[in-house]
Parts: structure tokens; C-alpha cells; sequence
């Protein structure tokens, strides 16, 4: 089988970069892989090239390179495939349009995967006839605003499948998109067994990571450890993570350790390569976001032993922790609760090990192999179904297209027809 993959830009730092070279590597394996990287800024990928997959570009935007397409004309004009709803639309343009429909107008695969909203929509509208499409999406359905989801609605019915990393989500593209005849499936992110030894659930060390980010509720983090430091003083926290580029986050929690005088028990790390060598350096991880696509961290620390405490924040972690079993889930926002169930781990170092055991052995779900072979159940299935867009034909794919100029119009004015009767019951 021959799989392609469209990647925003291989070359850049992220989780969706990490999560496809980790699938492509797996596949490759068994099949043909490539990654096409729509952008290419430096000389390797920060990550390293996946062993056994292909990787080239489409758009050249090193400086220094003899291929840079920053002076094409076209690179200054506003894309118009790519959807404006997608926060990089500015990045894209009508040089990365012509690239990437020439790119898949002339594919030899048997599968094409995009990784983005934005993509799947180049892949619905210029993949040529042949090839299955598939989306993936590793944001949730709430993430994308009214824009973005007026374009997917109407674009994403030409898919043949759209994998998300939860059920939760896959369960809301089927029941609040209605993308007909599109399969939905929700296949979890891949997370490898790290090549470090597991926790043993001795060492004194609270864990978390992640970007230093609002979102994350750090602040809530620092607060429960206030009261578990009271109790018990000789535990203590590290926070993995750099700073977001305006860096207010990092400056806010600075300044709530030192308000709470945890300076000696709350340790802000910065970001660490490889993070999977920090986890056994503590006996339990904390999870405290208000909202998670997936919860890759949480994969993360239970791959390396540890037991997480965990906001039950919508998406993810309920789908990945097992609540009194390999960890603990507790309600999002509620600062006394996450004390309460660190604390209940840090006291019985029985039930500290036997969770930590627990969640290394459910983990091993996420293992590469396993979801590879789930993704690759569902391309084999889509293929042999004959993929349904074949019957498209150039009529009705010509159909479709001039449609959508009105069905846009119609789906603008449906969302804010539904935006201002919203804010009117708010009032």
C-alpha cells in the first residue's frame, strides 16, 4: 500500500508533526510511505526524519536555499482554497494552493491523509480520482470556530473517512456535522514505549508538562500543592514546558510561588528534550487543563509508569484513565479535589504502585504498532469498499464545486443567524 501523508510543515515542533512521524515511521514498516511537507524552513526536521518514510516539500522558504519561493509573486497573494478558518491561513497562499493541487492532482497512492482542516479541504476539492482520502483532525470539533466549521461541513462530505483521537469528538462530528456517507472513526494518538526504565514509585516528585499556557490551569496546579506541601513537606513539584511567545504565563505562576512561598517545592523546568526521560524521575504525573484534544501528556507519563491525577476536563482523559484504577480523574476547576487525590496517592504507597503498574499495562494500547494497525485496518476497508468518491465523476464533482459558492452563503448566514440568537438568550 502506498500511503501520503500532507504535513503543514514537517520541519517545525508540535504534536500533530510528532504524532504523524510516529504513525508514518510504523507503517512504513509494512507499506510505502511518504510525507509531503507543504513548507520546509530549515535544513532536517527538528524531530529527525522518520526511519523508511519519504519526506519532501512543496514550498522552499529558506532564505539561503537556490529552490526559496519567498520572492514568487504568488506567494504574496491570499490563498483561496485554503480555508480562511484555519489559524494558518495567513501562511498559505496562491503559490501553496497551485502546489499543493499540483501535487495531488498528479498522486500515485493508494491513500492520501491530510492533518489539518485546511488540508482536508485541499484533499476533498484536488485529490485526482483514484486515491482515498482521509482526514484527520487533532483538534476537537469546539476548537474551530464558525468559519472554519461552515467550510468543513460542506467540504468535508467528499472525504471517503475523518479519524479524531477521542470517541467523544468523533461522536460530535457524527451527530452535529452530518457528513454523509463520510466514516468517522476515532482512532487514539500513538505514544512510543520510552527507551528510559519505568518509575518506581519511590522518588518524592510530582510531575507535569506541558506548554506554560492558561489553558493548562497550572495556576490550579500550584495552589493544590500548596496544601499538599502542608501536609506533606517533603514532596515536590516539577512543571516541564516553555513559554508561550508572549511568556505572561510564566511571569503569572513566578509570581503565585513565590505569593504561596513554594519556591523550595514548586520547580518551573522549561522545556525538556526528551521529556519521556523526566517522567521516571517522579511517582506521579498531574493533569489540570480546562480542555484537551487528546491528552498526549497523560499517555506519556502512564508509558512511563506513573499514575495521573487528572482534571476531568471534556475530551480525553476519561478515555484514557481509568478513575481509581491507574489513576484518578477529579472535577475540572476544583482545586481541593486535586490536593485531595495526590494527596491519597502520596500517603499509601501501596496504591501509589499498584496504579503506577496499572497505568504502565493499560498504556501499552497506545503502543505504535497497535494504532498503526488501526489506521491501517481502516485505509485496507476503504479501499476494498471501492472508495465512494469514484463514482463522483467530473459532473458531479463540478456540481459540487459551483454548489458551494451558495452553500457558503447559506452556511454563513445559518451560523450567524445561530450566533445572534445565542447572544439574544445570553441577554
Amino acid at each position: 500500500m502506498h500511503i501520503s501523508f500532507l504535513l503543514h510543515n514537517a520541519y517545525g515542533i508540535g504534536g500533530t508533526i510528532r504524532t504523524t512521524f510516529t504513525l508514518a515511521r510504523t507503517l512504513a514498516e509494512q507499506h510505502d510511505v511518504e510525507i509531503v511537507s507543504v513548507f520546509r524552513h530549515r535544513e532536517v526536521p527538528a524531530f529527525g526524519a522518520p526511519d523508511g518514510v519519504t519526506l519532501r516539500h512543496l514550498v522552499d522558504t529558506r532564505k539561503k536555499s537556490a529552490t526559496y519561493d519567498g520572492d514568487d509573486p504568488e506567494h504574496a497573494r491570499p490563498a483561496t482554497v485554503f480555508p480562511r478558518g484555519d489559524s494558518r491561513h495567513k501562511q498559505y497562499s496562491k503559490l501553496t494552493d497551485a502546489r499543493i493541487a499540483a501535487h495531488l492532482q498528479g498522486l500515485e497512492a493508494d491513500v492520501v491523509v491530510g492533518t489539518r482542516p485546511g488540508l482536508n479541504v485541499h484533499i476533498s476539492r484536488q485529490t485526482r480520482r483514484g486515491p482515498v482520502r482521509v482526514g484527520q483532525e487533532h483538534l476537537t470539533l469546539d476548537n474551530h470556530g464558525y468559519r472554519l466549521r461552515r467550510e468543513i461541513a460542506h467540504r468535508y462530505t467528499l472525504l471517503d473517512a475523518l479519524t479524531t483521537v477521542t470517541r467523544a469528538d468523533a461522536a460530535d462530528y457524527r451527530s452535529r456535522m452530518k457528513l454523509p456517507g463520510v466514516r468517522i472513526e476515532a482512532i487514539p494518538n500513538a505514544v512510543p514505549e520510552p527507551a528510559c526504565p519505568p518509575a518506581g514509585g519511590d522518588l518524592k516528585w510530582v510531575v507535569a508538562a506541558g506548554r506554560l499556557h492558561r489553558v493548562k490551569r497550572y495556576d490550579l496546579l500550584v495552589r493544590a500543592f500548596a496544601q499538599v506541601s502542608a501536609v506533606r513537606p517533603d514532596w515536590r513539584l516539577r512543571i516541564y514546558g516553555g513559554a508561550d511567545a508572549s511568556g505572561d504565563e510564566q511571569t503569572t505562576l513566578r509570581a503565585l510561588i513565590d505569593q504561596l512561598d513554594l519556591h523550595n517545592h514548586v520547580f518551573l523546568m522549561g522545556s525538556a528534550t526528551p521529556l519521556e526521560a523526566e517522567w521516571p524521575k517522579g511517582s506521579i504525573a498531574a493533569v489540570t487543563s480546562d480542555r484537551e484534544s487528546f491528552g498526549m501528556t497523560i499517555v506519556e507519563a502512564m508509558r512511563g509508569g506513573l499514575p495521573v491525577v487528572a482534571t476531568d476536563c471534556p475530551h480525553g482523559p476519561a478515555e484514557i484513565i481509568e478513575d481509581g484504577t491507574d489513576g484518578r480523574l477529579v472535577p475540572k476547576g476544583d482545586t481541593d479535589a486535586i490536593a485531595a487525590a495526590l494527596l491519597q496517592l502520596i500517603e499509601d504507597d501501596g496504591l501509589r504502585h499498584r496504579m503506577g503498574r496499572a497505568a504502565l499495562s493499560a498504556s501499552e494500547r497506545f503502543d505504535p504498532a497497535r494504532i498503526a494497525e488501526r489506521h491501517e485496518r481502516l485505509y485496507t476497508e476503504l479501499i476494498a469498499q471501492g472508495a465512494r468518491r469514484r463514482g463522483h465523476g467530473p459532473v458531479r464533482t463540478a456540481l459540487h464545486r459551483t454548489r458551494g459558492t451558495v452553500l457558503d452563503g447559506a452556511y454563513a448566514l445559518r451560523y450567524k443567524a445561530a450566533d445572534v440568537l445565542r447572544k439574544g438568550k445570553a441577554a
